[in-house]
């Protein structure tokens, strides 16, 4: 089964070095981002320097470098999902040295009471995926670990948000009536696709993320609200609000 697989009884048997060398020590800070319009924003409106790739059979994935009120800050556009976001932090950590990172995406909220006009900082994340568990022995939930730090920065930085639960799931369109109902009983606002594996193997390689929402869609017993789904995808406030994060972290 899939809860049997946090192994660290025996040795791994593939390195990130087998593939891209020894680890590189460029920079401390990075932004996974997920929209194409705000990393086309960052590459039109900053400076930036291409310092390393993701490479796969399918493609490679540029990382680059760009400079905010004088702090060195790594971006590039992740995958969608659990697996792909989890390993390509991880790669990208071993590229470019980062060991802080900041991620911030869409999420359909299960709470339109709770989530309207706010952003999430979520606190634990149900580990409806498959990666973490690779990475964490096995729980229904995983905690976030900085939510508190970045709710603190949030307070400063006077942005409005909410803290909660929120459900990491591999599968969108499986979302069903009851596994909503299952979810907003145990207090979870928002269903996203990458937090879990993401937080699991930060953890593991002892880096740290710092994460946030936007919630578009909402996803309701009643039916599904798509409207403000492109927004919360591409709304460039939460660059931004990120990029003044970074400084406080």
């Amino acid at each position: 089964m899939i809860t049997d697989c946090y192994d660290i009884k025996t040795e791994q048997v593939i390195s990130l070095e087998d593939f891209y060398g020894k680890q590189k020590h460029i920079l401390d800070l990075c932004l996974i981002v997920f929209s194409k319009e705000i990393h086309e924003h960052l590459l039109n409106t900053f400076e930036c320097e291409e310092i390393g790739e993701l490479t796969a059979c399918n493609g490679k994935t540029p990382i680059y470098k760009m400079n905010y009120k004088g702090l060195d800050i790594a971006f590039y556009l992740t995958g969608i999902g659990s697996a792909l976001a989890s390993s390509m932090c991880y790669e990208v950590s071993w590229l470019t040295g980062a060991t802080k990172f900041i991620m911030f995406g869409s999420c359909g909220s299960l709470s339109r009471e709770e989530t309207e006009g706010k952003y999430i900082v979520p606190t634990e994340s149900y580990r409806g995926e498959g990666c973490s568990y690779y990475y964490a022995p096995p729980a229904d939930y995983i905690k976030i670990k900085n939510s508190g730090k970045l709710a603190a920065i949030f307070d400063r930085l006077g942005v409005p948000y909410v803290t909660g639960r929120v459900w990491t799931t591999d599968s969108m369109i499986r979302e069903t009536k009851g596994l909503i109902a299952e979810r907003k009983a145990e207090g979870c606002i928002a269903v996203e696709m990458e937090l879990a594996g993401v937080e699991a193997v930060c953890d593991f390689y002892n880096l740290e993320l710092y994460d946030f929402l936007e919630a578009g869609d909402v996803l309701a017993q009643s039916g599904y609200e798509v409207e403000g789904l492109h927004g919360a995808n591409h709304n460039l406030g939460k660059l931004y609000i990120a990029l003044e994060a970074a400084g406080f972290i």
